[in-house]
């Protein structure tokens, strides 16, 4: 594949902007929760008492993020990447207004599981999208600019959520979503068939295929000569009706006419067995019929339901089951006090069953999710291991660091605690540049393994931290360290694997280096965990009792909850010595399973062909 040049290269780099543009908004998305979830909850009926019960809104984001990625990921490869980037952004915008519209728990999880898939889809097809544009060679720069804008990304979403709180409620910042998910998938729509005008006008070397549509696949992202004005009325009236549902105006409800849309035609029917919502209802099954019937539909769900069978539906529901489980064993717990919540042997259960389905299913199927040879190549599977420990070892700076900080020096300040972290995230997007430009001249497996050899080293510090480390400038040291080391190792993974595999699966491949590293954080802090816990309790054990060291007659007193605190440190170390662990784990296998990954020149065959 030829790098692009004059007027495509404008086009491809415009296309590749808005598309890191996107995953940098989704990433941000992510983060801004942090700071809305108790105004979320009391949204939706919940006191900040009952912080417990507001785990489904996190996790349904997780689950709907990692458990659908590889069917989205193969999708992109037989349909392409723009289609999926502009539904994955189209998906994204609904349920950013289906949670700004929530008013119960039901619909907030759905909106929020709705956001995880269309955040979630951006990043394999975003990145097979680097593969489709640049050869391999040029790759890896490219590579380390998404992976630093999407770190950015999740810097300013914290800071994002503080703005738009500042100024209005929750819901606005869901508002915002929806807007700025539409533009940019009507920009990516513009963008890709403005390169593919131009790639058809010039001779056949001069530029990258297209990228609209892939391995023969469908594409419905052409010009139409024909809009399908029954849809849109029946969409239209579709989204009216179900905000009317969702957030009925008091002055309709208080109305002696009005009102009556809003009563339910049985007791205890709720809001959809009413006038209102029986006609939102309506409304959105003739538009379904409408567009499986329609010569020219405005969403041609035909086409997508072809994708889906293509895509191997079957394998990708196991695979879900099985990635839904450890999500919710691990993601539904408190970090702080437990490894996995109430059910999650249950959930780990369920996903042993996935497991074992899914692998059966593979064996069995005649194109599955995931084709036979995609990850044959020593650096390919590699890839996917080395991500897994990345993940691990990434975890205990993101949960571990602020839970310190807030042990030691900011007890009563969350957002002082979440500060310390920015240092860490700050450092992480010039790793993923640096990483990238490094990559171009030496071996991917040499990059990875400097990098997380530097996380290594900035664990290893922390694990030094007393309770008075935070005070002094030297502790920036280990978390700049640190998170320009992890930043360092992002780009030469996903480069590594993008050059070990096929052309034609580069969307799912990518995706299960996604997979990997997510699956890797949630279990690793399970792990880090369970160590940092037995460490914490073991310290504990050794404290004298309360009447031992207070006054007589008082039940507290500092010098009795400054031993409390002496133990809490010493399970966050722990914790750190782990994560350190982990990173030197990750660089090992680095050296090892990213060797011979042709990531400076022609990429290496695999069971599926040229990569």
């Amino acid at each position: 594949m030829s790098a692009p040049t004059d007027g495509p290269v404008t086009r491809s780099r415009l296309l590749l902007g808005l598309a890191a543009g996107a995953v940098a908004f989704a990433a941000a998305d992510t983060y801004v929760v942090v700071l809305a979830l108790v105004d979320m909850m009391q949204g939706i009926g919940l006191s900040p008492e009952q912080l417990q019960r507001a785990a489904p809104i996190v996790s349904g984001f997780l689950l709907g993020y990692v458990a659908m990625l590889p069917l989205i990921g193969r999708i992109a490869d037989l349909r392409g990447r723009v289609p999926v980037l502009t539904a994955a952004l189209v998906v994204f915008a609904f349920g950013s207004i289906l949670t700004a519209a929530a008013y119960d728990m039901t619909t907030m999880v759905g909106g929020r599981f709705l956001q995880g898939v269309g955040g979630g889809g951006l990043v394999p097809a975003t990145l097979a999208l680097v593969a489709d544009l640049y050869p391999v060679h040029r790759r890896a720069i490219p590579l380390g600019i998404v992976s630093a804008v999407q770190e950015i990304g999740s810097v300013l979403g914290p800071l994002l959520g503080a703005v738009v709180l500042a100024v209005a409620d929750w819901r606005a910042i869901f508002l915002l979503n929806l807007a700025v998910g539409l533009v940019l998938a009507a920009a990516i729509a513009a963008a890709a068939r403005g390169q593919v005008v131009e790639q058809r006008g010039a001779p056949a070397t001069s530029g990258p295929p297209p990228v609209v549509e892939q391995g023969g696949a469908p594409t419905t992202s052409g010009r139409r000569d024909h809009l399908d004005w029954l849809s849109l009325l029946l969409l239209l009236l579709a989204m009216v009706a179900g905000a009317l549902v969702f957030q009925p105006p008091t002055q309709l409800l208080t109305d002696l006419t009005w009102g009556q849309l809003f009563i339910p035609f049985v007791d205890d029917g709720g809001r959809w067995l009413t006038p209102v919502g029986v006609v939102a209802i309506a409304a959105v099954v003739l538009l379904l019929v409408r567009t499986l019937t329609a010569r020219r539909p405005l969403v041609d769900l035909r086409a997508w339901g072809r994708s889906l069978r293509e895509a191997d539906l079957v394998g990708a529901t196991y695979l879900a089951v099985a990635l839904g489980g450890v999500i919710l064993a691990f993601a539904t717990a408190d970090p702080k006090i437990e490894v996995f919540s109430e059910q999650g042997w249950w959930y780990l259960l369920g996903a042993a069953i996935g497991t074992v389905a899914f692998v059966v299913h593979l064996r069995r199927a005649e194109a599955p999710l995931l084709p036979r040879g995609t990850l044959a190549a020593r650096p390919a599977w590699g890839s996917v291991v080395v991500s897994f420990f990345v993940g691990a070892a990434l975890i205990a700076a993101l949960i571990d660091v602020p839970l310190f900080a807030r042990t030691t020096v900011y007890p009563e300040s969350q957002l002082m605690a979440a500060l310390v972290l920015l240092r860490f995230l700050a450092a992480l997007p010039v790793g993923a540049v640096v990483g990238g430009y490094l990559t171009r001249s030496l071996p991917a497996g040499v990059v990875t393994a400097a990098g997380m050899l530097m996380a290594s080293g900035g664990f290893l510090a922390m694990s030094r931290w007393d309770i008075t480390s935070l005070e002094s400038w030297t502790s920036t040291v280990p978390l700049v360290v640190g998170g320009f080391g992890f930043g360092l190792a992002l780009a030469p993974v996903n480069a590594a694997i993008l050059a070990s595999t096929a052309d034609a699966v580069h969307g799912v491949a990518s995706a299960m280096v996604v997979v990997a590293r997510m699956v890797g954080m949630l279990v690793g802090i399970s792990a880090l965990t369970t160590i940092g816990l037995r460490r914490y309790y073991a310290e504990q054990a050794g404290v004298p009792p309360v009447q031992e060291v207070c006054p007589a007659g008082t039940t507290r007193c500092s010098e009795y909850s400054d031993l409390l605190k002496a133990a809490g440190i010493a399970q966050e170390q722990t914790v750190f010595l782990g994560a350190a662990g982990c990173a030197l784990v990750a660089a090992v296998l680095a050296l090892v399973l990213l060797r011979g990954a042709a990531t400076r020149g022609t990429p290496t065959r695999t069971g599926l062909g040229i990569g």
